[in-house]
Parts: structure tokens; sequence; C-alpha cells
């Protein structure tokens, strides 16, 4: 009887093998045959999960952007009591790859999105992921920015945009050496706070409107 083949496994397998390669050696040196050396399967195994080396890249991505998702839905699952905003921090802090044991993810993910720079079907891929997190950050930046006392109301898109480049931008930082992981989360818990805490500003009165007469 002929073995059967575990096609997602396999594919998920080569996925890992491309998040290797690419740690190690960038995007540019990932070949479908070391690729399959590394995942210890043939050439016709690799050619048969992905038609074309692209395809094996995109899929790699998505690959990698699940693992990251699952951590952070993993990390709201283990407190589910915690307020929209403490949610919002946990998740900033997953997606920023700060930890020292997801350094080679963050290696990676800039990677993918450098050569995403030039592929439009990873760019597209991107996105995606990019347009996911957005709408997750809107939502709970908007039921957590219900009760803050600011001066002007949020703007729950936007203030999510800025989020979500803050946190790219944080990984990019501690990767290269620029900031610490510990300095990056002063940095992103910072910013969090400013947003629910910004001070209400005072009503100008008479009192203290600049005196015109002592004016030059």
């Amino acid at each position: 009887m002929p073995r059967q083949v575990d096609h997602a496994g396999r594919r998920r397998l080569i996925a890992e093998a491309v998040c290797h390669l690419a740690d190690e050696r960038g995007l540019e040196g990932v070949t479908l045959r070391d690729v399959a050396a590394r995942a210890q399967v043939s050439m016709g195994a690799v050619q048969r999960c992905f038609r074309t080396k692209e395809e094996m890249l995109v899929f790699a991505l998505g690959h990698i952007s699940e693992r990251i998702m699952e951590r952070v839905q993993a990390r709201l699952v283990r407190s589910p009591a915690q307020s929209a905003g403490t949610a919002l921090g946990h998740a900033a802090a997953e997606i920023s790859l700060l930890r020292e044991e997801h350094r080679a993810e963050a290696r990676v993910w800039l990677a993918f999105v450098a050569q995403a720079a030039v592929s439009k079907v990873l760019a597209r891929t991107l996105k995606a992921n990019y347009a996911t997190l957005q709408e997750a950050f809107t939502h709970l930046i908007s039921e957590a920015g219900e009760g803050a006392d600011r001066a002007v109301p949020l703007d729950p898109q936007r203030e999510a945009r800025t989020l979500l480049a803050l946190a790219d931008g944080l990984t990019t930082h501690v990767l290269i050496g620029h900031l610490t992981p510990q300095e990056a989360h002063d940095v992103l818990h910072a910013h969090l706070a400013g947003l629910w805490e910004q001070p209400v500003r005072p009503a100008r009165t008479a009192s203290n409107l600049p005196n015109r007469s002592t004016a030059h």
C-alpha cells in the first residue's frame, strides 16, 4: 500500500527550512536546492508543494505571520479579563519581536519586508497582514479610549496606523543595536500611556492671557 504523504506538514517543514536559511543568509541566498537539503526532502518534493520559488516564499511569509499571531492570541487568552488597553499593549509588544528568543524571527521578518519592496506578490501578502493588524488595533484603541480623559478625542484608525509603524520601527532598531530591548519596551509603553493619559488643557482665562499693556 503506498505511503500517505502529509502535504500540509511537508509545506510547513519546507517553510521552516526557508526561514532558517533566510535567517542565515537573507532571502537572496534561499534556493530550492538548499531548501530541499535543509528540509531533508527531495527537490521533486519541494516542486510538488510549490510551483515556483515565489510561491514558496509567500507561503513561508504566511507561516511566520501565523506563528506570531498565534503567540498574540495565546497571550490574550492567558488573561481573558484584561482591559482593551492592556490587550493592545500585549499585542503590540508581541508583534514588535523584542525578546531575545524572537531575534531570529525578527531577522527573517525584515528579510521578507525588504524583499517585498521588489516583489508585488510578497507586498500584497504583507499589506493584507498589516491591514488585519490595523483593524484589530483600531478596535482595541476605540474600546480603550472610551474612558480616556483627553482634551482631543482619539482617532482610533490613525493611532492604530501609528502604533503599527512604531512596532515595526522598534523591531528594526533593536535588531541593529540602536536600542536595547528594554529601551524599546520603554518607548512602546510610553507611547501607549500617552494615548490614555494626555492631560486635559486648562481653559484660558483673563488671568493667564498676556498683558497687552506690557508688550513692547
